[in-house]
């Protein structure tokens, strides 16, 4: 056999281990498998953020796109008694002549007292004539009982006198307080001690005296109520 050079002689060879091959090293492959894992987990948490990203984008965009829901507060309903007259001795003016034309017209109105400033809520009515030749006379009163806190009031249905009152001698409209079931006649007059004439006699009841009148005059086309008793 012939004699082999002398750096082949030296030359060790590598035992071959079944299953692998020489070309693909063991380590490099091993290195590829964990490159292509990163890989893949980069893609998919890649993929899961944008995911999330495009699905909380619309509900976003639609929560700031709606606006919140108004709240529709009703408008308050009008006083009735804001309307109302409000007389002074300033100021008196409470209704008009062609307001009150026909007997036992009625206007309620708000006359200030000026002793104690405070606005007292009373009736004007228009009383018929008593006679031919007289012409037709106002009264106005106070609604505020003369003593006690009981609102008076006016009553145009006779049979309400009768049934409430238990008054059955009405002919016309009365005035009623029904605290104590006093009935006051507009078309008559009461003599308070001191000589002093008022209108709206007692005809039935306890009460002590007549209502609160209002002075009552005509001026032009207005019916003012000056001074209150």
């Amino acid at each position: 056999m012939p004699d082999r050079p002398a750096q082949d002689r030296f030359k060790t060879e590598m035992p071959q281990i079944p299953g692998v091959s020489e070309s693909v090293p063991r380590s490099t492959s091993h290195t590829n498998k964990t490159a292509l894992l990163a890989a893949g987990v980069l893609i998919a948490a890649s993929i899961l953020v944008l995911g999330g990203r495009w699905a909380l984008r619309p509900k976003q965009a639609e929560q700031i796109a709606t606006p919140p829901p108004q709240i529709e507060i009703p408008d308050p309903a009008p006083d009735p008694l804001a309307a109302l007259p409000h007389a002074s001795e300033e100021e008196p003016g409470v209704a008009t002549v062609s307001e009150m034309a026909q007997s036992w017209s009625t206007k309620e109105f708000f006359f200030k007292n000026r002793l104690t400033g405070q606005n007292v809520p009373a009736v004007l009515i228009r009383l018929p004539s008593s006679s031919p030749v007289q012409p037709s006379s106002y009264w106005a009163f106070a609604k505020n009982a003369p003593y006690g806190d009981c609102p008076l009031e006016y009553i145009t249905d006779t049979a309400k006198l009768r049934s409430d009152y238990g008054y059955r001698a009405a002919k016309h409209p009365m005035v009623g307080n029904p605290c104590s079931r006093t009935v006051f006649d507009p078309l008559k007059m009461s003599n308070l001690p001191g000589n002093v004439w008022v209108r709206g006699a007692i005809v039935q009841g306890s009460d002590l005296r007549p209502p609160l009148g209002i002075e009552v005059k005509i001026q032009g086309k207005q019916v003012l109520a000056v001074r209150m008793e």
